[in-house]
């Protein structure tokens, strides 16, 4: 059985660019709003995830191909 990734970054919601660049800057955000306050464990977890979405969106997407209806 094939595993199935916790976050699917493949998936077709993905592919508009402003999705993309939306979600990693929430995180980065968010990630340095925590620091700002003081919680280095919560800023390090969503630094962490943006820049894994940043890597995943930008450098490794591959989005799905257009299915025809033919």
């Amino acid at each position: 059985m094939a595993r199935r990734p916790i976050i699917d970054v493949q998936h077709r919601f993905f592919i508009p660019l402003w999705r993309r660049i939306a979600v990693v800057a929430i995180c980065l955000g968010w990630g340095l709003f925590e620091f700002w306050g003081g919680y280095t464990f919560w800023g390090s977890l969503f630094v962490g995830i943006g820049l894994y979405c940043a890597y995943a969106f930008f450098l490794a997407f591959d989005p799905p191909e257009e299915e025809s209806d033919l």
